[in-house]
């Protein structure tokens, strides 16, 4: 039997995920199972992305340890892949304890071999991303991926050589014009990285503690990337210490390399750049294709949940059930642009095409059947010219939506199916069963009318398998029929006639638009009350502007900054304000590093009367938030040195 191993980005184990997040192991597991349905041994492995500065960020803001944190959350991420009926074959973590010693192993393979050198990096350091970036690829201060403002790092790392394999990357992209799609994406990659340059990448870092530790120098943790992207191998069991392909065990000689990789746009870079350069220097095969999908967006704004537009697939659920939420996400995701998600949107998709288009059809059908030929599969006569034209529409479907899953084009696929349903709609009007059963001389007409009904919505079914496996069994159950794999479907006629159907129930109810909405306003009034309720603080008295105004804030530049001796939470700062230079001593040190501050714009409190602490003089104050956890307030790096804040 032929392999087929797909694989989803494994989720960041940071926060639960949204409709936007759920959108992959949705459509990767209707891939899995269209693929299954073709006869192949398919593999689909998902997981959690557990290592990293973000989390251990967010485990100390919990109060508990960053392996609670993820235990959780991990938890939350499997709980709703399985609620939408994701059909993995191994859930990976990466802090599984035969992921950790591979990835251990597989760095300092890497490091041995001449890959890797230890160096200090000094460049753009996005957070949220976990990635370093260069002066030409950050626009206007931000990261080219999230969009979210960098900051100047610099530490002790590893590099690896990217430069010795980014020759022999061209070359593979060049003679394998399908490993990146869609080609929009193609193009991206090569033009913005590749032939712009590609420089080392950084592969550990010393600024944070949760993540594998480099064995061989334990101040350092390996790079999240480096461990993440790993897991699409050591899933399957790699073994690094086996250095040929024929020396591995026999599930990864069996499943590797993988046929696709199903990811977002967004981390594309490290998918069809790094990845592939790590697995040639482990003498490994690439993968067949990276398959970046588009974003789902709420309306024209990204999902954000401080925007309070964020959709959770659970709590959709709740008011549309799993197979509504698996059609609308997969039917509104189109193959190369951003998808749009509202709620008028999935009422609208809900109601005319899973209630009235599906559900009317096969209700409406099954009722005919069982009012005119007691509930018996009639049998199938002469034929017309409709008939045949609806045989044409189904015939021409089965391809299209074959064709079109094929290569990744699941909304046009789940399109395709639906065609056919609005023109076996249309047939219904057209031959109108109900006028043929008033003349007892065309009961044979009237059977074969219902018949090719019926084996259209037969296979229907057969083609929503991948898209609705829920549905489409609930179908096969009211035909009473076992004919449902996908051979049934390479001709007209296999549902068998003079067979009972099955019991009648309704698929899709009709939503009610203002009682959906009211559910979901409750929804999030729900999600908001349980949300942990900040305590007013105590507030100052009132002053009126002049007395603000007194204030003299201005922008000030960080030169340099350095520890005050015997003093642990006090930092010398020298700052620009254009005019001239001043001194000030602020008490950040325990939650900035002195090298992390320099070049930063300030707000600068200029008017303050000079003060000595710990025997320094110091000429103004810093403005900052917090007592527990201090964040000095950063200005965008274009303000002006010198400027009056207002």
């Amino acid at each position: 039997m032929e392999k087929y191993y797909l694989t989803t980005a494994i989720a960041y184990a940071s926060r639960k995920p949204h409709i936007g997040n759920t959108y992959e192991i949705i459509m990767a597991d209707a891939f899995a199972r269209f693929q299954r349905q073709m006869g192949k041994d398919v593999f689909l492995c998902t997981g959690t992305d557990e290592h990293g500065q973000k989390i251990e960020n967010y485990a100390t803001e919990a109060g508990i340890t960053p392996q609670a944190y993820v235990d959780k959350v991990s938890g939350e991420i499997r709980g709703i892949w399985d609620l939408v009926e994701a059909s993995y074959d191994h859930f990976i973590r990466t802090t599984d304890d035969y992921h950790v010693e591979a990835v251990k192993k597989i760095f300092k393979r890497f490091y041995e071999q001449g890959d890797i050198y230890k160096g200090f990096y000094e460049g753009w350091y996005c957070t949220p991303c976990e990635a370093f970036f260069t002066n030409t690829q950050v626009v206007d201060g931000k990261c080219p991926d999230c969009g979210r403002p960098v900051g100047q790092a610099r530490e002790e790392a590893y590099f690896f050589k990217m430069s010795k394999y980014v020759d022999r990357l061209m070359k593979y992209i060049d003679e394998n014009p399908g490993f990146i799609e869609p080609e929009s994406r193609k193009k991206e990659m090569v033009n913005n990285f590749l032939k712009a340059g590609l420089q080392d990448l950084c592969v550990s870092r010393t600024s944070f503690k949760w993540g594998i530790p480099v064995e061989f120098d334990p101040k350092h943790v390996v790079y999240v990337w480096l461990d993440a992207l790993t897991n699409y191998i050591t899933a399957i069991g790699y073994d690094p210490d086996k250095r040929t392909f024929e020396e591995q065990p026999e599930k990864f000689r069996r499943y590797w390399p993988a046929d696709v990789h199903i990811i977002g746009k967004d981390i594309l870079r490290f998918h069809t750049i790094y990845w592939p350069i790590f697995l040639m220097a482990l003498d490994l095969p690439l993968p067949g294709k990276i398959f970046g999908h588009p974003w789902f967006n709420f309306g024209a704004d990204k999902m954000s949940k401080s925007r309070g537009n964020v959709v959770y697939a659970d709590e959709l659920a709740e008011l549309i059930g799993v197979e509504g939420v698996r059609y609308y996400a997969l039917s509104e995701m189109p193959y190369n642009a951003d998808g749009s998600i509202s709620y008028d949107a999935i009422l609208s998709r809900f109601n005319n095409d899973l209630a009235n288009n599906l559900g009317n059809l096969v209700s409406r059908t099954h009722a005919m059947t069982k009012k005119y030929f007691d509930g018996i599969v009639p049998a199938c006569g002469e034929l017309t010219d409709l008939d045949l034209d609806l045989r044409a529409v189904v015939a021409d479907a089965v391809k299209k939506s074959h064709d079109d899953a094929d290569s990744f084009h699941i909304a046009d696929a789940l399109d395709d199916v639906f065609t056919m349903l609005r023109r076996a709609n249309k047939y219904i009007d057209e031959t109108m069963p109900w006028a043929l059963a008033k003349d007892e001389s065309r009961k044979e007409r009237l059977g074969t009318v219902l018949y090719h009904l019926l084996e259209t919505i037969r296979q229907a079914a057969v083609l929503l398998t991948p898209f609705l496996p829920a549905t489409a069994e609930r179908i096969f159950t009211q035909l009473g029929t076992e004919v449902k794999d996908y051979a049934s479907v390479s001709a007209f006629g296999n549902l068998e006639s003079g067979k009972p159907l099955g019991v009648a129930e309704t698929l899709f109810a009709r939503l009610d638009e203002a009682k959906f909405k009211e559910a979901i306003e409750a929804q999030n009034a729900a999600r908001n009350a349980g949300e942990a309720k900040v305590e007013e603080p105590e507030h100052e008295a009132e002053i009126g502007i002049d007395a603000f105004s007194a204030v003299e804030l201005r922008v000030a530049q960080i030169l340099s900054a350095e520890p005050v001796p015997k003093a642990k939470k006090l930092l010398k700062l020298q700052v620009d304000l254009g005019y001239e230079k001043r001194q000030v001593v602020s008490g950040i040190a325990k939650f900035y590093k002195p090298e992390d501050l320099i070049g930063k714009k300030v707000a600068l409190v200029c008017n303050l009367k000079p003060a000595k602490l710990c025997g320094v003089d110091s000429f103004g104050m810093l403005l900052a938030s917090g007592e527990e956890n201090v964040k000095v307030v950063f200005l965008d790096k274009d303000a002006e040195n010198g400027d009056r804040i207002h």
